[in-house]
């Protein structure tokens, strides 16, 4: 497929601004898809993050009252990404995480600041913007939720558009009363329409008029069309199963390799694997652990929140100190969830540390210098951190749901010589005890643990994959409007 046009709407991308995930994906999938001949411009608010990288940008449309004042669009380039930036200070100019203010709530003005977004990414997909015209307008989350609503109730003829769910839990549900406000007509208002438990649902509102729906894995892509995953979207979604795919994400193997990795003290590659071993050392001091090569390491990179299971290892962990292993977490979230592994790790000392918040250099050191890393989420719908993990010989251990159970692989399966990890299943506090033993006494086997090692590290965890399926997703798409 070449010289497709592809409009990427999103809330957060990186390097410039990233919460998570959806930062990571949106950073990394346009630079994999120009080997496929498509050109992705993104549109991201303009957080001044975003505009300090963009520095002299040109001024490719103007609206005069967009949600409450004045606005352009700024086209520019950063970090190698083609921009479209919305300059709304009324919006946008606010330091910090994108989503919530300083006391840790959502913006009380969150409808109006994406609803912007959607709103801006339908005037491009329209035609308005003589800079850029999309052949196809790919929405992520809620945040982008309103677009392809935007663009079906125009009536003008429009791209065809794709929403991808990085997770579904998180919907944008907001007050019915903001209908006229966001420029939705009157019918909008129907459950066939954005409507959704008495309100306006964004995501919702993607799910309903996207022409495709794609999720960040097959197993998820399932999960997510059932009441136990479904958080109340899952009718719709069964009802709309035959435009849903799961294309499982991928890593910037640039930013994330252990070979050329500028942020960890020693670099290594499959066939260096010993040189591994400072990385642990420095791990251990980082986190005021022990210096013991021989301990078991597990570490954690992660949300510290109920989704992640993170409440299960606060209760599990006294199973990794029975059987002789030491933890390292890094992460932030809920403040109970933060206080609790706090606390275990002050009743622990040189066993257990625990880093609130959010470091890039430690997110990489902990990769690089954990023995294995745990993931114990509840639901998943494919996780990044467990394909760090594989590519930096760091033992992934997951709970049996979503993109964890296709991208990890239990000795259990496949006569167990293709392992490059385990899973557990049913995710509770008993299902993590029993994968810590089973941890502890594979790692006592130094030559299966090497081999899982290996085989992880031989993984393909890049976009290069994934990028194709987006390429066939696209070239179906055109086809079928075309």
């Amino acid at each position: 497929m070449t010289g497709a046009n592809i409009l990427s709407v999103v809330s957060e991308i990186y390097p410039l601004v990233k919460t998570g995930g959806l930062g990571d994906v949106a950073g990394a999938l346009p630079l994999a898809l120009r080997e496929h001949g498509i050109r992705t411009v993104t549109l991201v608010p303009g957080y001044p993050a975003v505009l300090a990288a963009l520095g002299r940008a040109q001024e490719v449309f103007s609206a005069g009252d967009l949600f409450g004042g004045r606005a352009r669009l700024l086209a520019g380039r950063a970090s190698g990404l083609d921009l479209l930036a919305i300059e709304a200070p009324h919006l946008f100019d606010r330091s910090g995480n994108p989503y919530v203010g300083p006391d840790g709530r959502d913006w009380p003005d969150n409808a109006l600041r994406f609803g912007a977004l959607g709103w801006m990414a339908a005037r491009i997909g329209l035609g308005e913007v003589s800079a850029f015209l999309p052949d196809i307008v790919h929405c992520h989350d809620w945040q982008a939720g309103l677009a392809p609503a935007y663009l079906a109730y125009d009536g003008r003829r429009r791209p065809p558009s794709v929403i991808t769910v990085n997770n579904l839990a998180y919907q944008g549900l907001f007050p019915a009363d903001l209908l006229s406000t966001l420029h939705l007509p009157p019918e909008a208002f129907r459950i066939d329409g954005v409507e959704y438990y008495g309100g306006i649902g964004f995501l919702k509102a993607g799910l309903q008029f996207a022409d495709l729906i794609t999720t960040v894995s097959p197993t998820y892509a399932a999960e997510m069309q059932t009441p136990e995953y479904g958080f109340g979207l899952d009718g719709l979604l069964r009802a709309r199963t035959g435009a849903i795919s799961g294309i499982i994400n991928g890593i910037d193997t640039k930013v994330w390799n252990p070979l050329s990795d500028p942020r960890i003290p020693a670099r290594y590659g499959r066939s260096a694997l010993a040189k591994r071993a400072p990385n642990k050392t420095a791990l251990q001091h980082r986190f005021g652990l022990n210096p013991d090569p021989v301990s078991l390491l597990i570490g954690v990179v992660s949300r510290f929140v109920r989704q992640k299971g993170l409440d299960l290892l606060a209760d599990a962990a006294q199973t990794i100190l029975e059987c002789g292993g030491q933890l390292a977490m890094l992460g932030t979230g809920d403040v109970e969830i933060e206080q609790q592994l706090a606390l275990l790790a002050a009743a622990h000392p040189g066993r257990i540390g625990c880093m609130i918040g959010y470091d890039e250099d430690v997110a990489h050191l902990i990769q690089a210098g954990a023995d294995a890393l745990l993931v114990p989420s509840r639901f998943e719908p494919c996780g990044l951190t467990q394909l760090c993990a594989l590519h930096y010989g760091a033992v992934p251990i997951v709970a049996k749901v979503g993109g964890l159970a296709d991208t990890v692989i239990d000795p259990g399966e496949a006569g167990g010589e293709k392992a490059t990890g385990l899973h557990f299943s049913p995710v509770t506090r008993e299902g993590l005890e029993g994968a810590l033993r089973r941890v502890a006494h594979i790692w006592a086997d130094q030559r299966q643990w090497r081999r899982m090692q290996l085989n992880g590290m031989r993984t393909d965890v890049s976009w290069k994959r994934s990028a194709a399926e987006y390429a066939r997703l696209y070239a179906g798409l055109m086809a079928t409007k075309n």
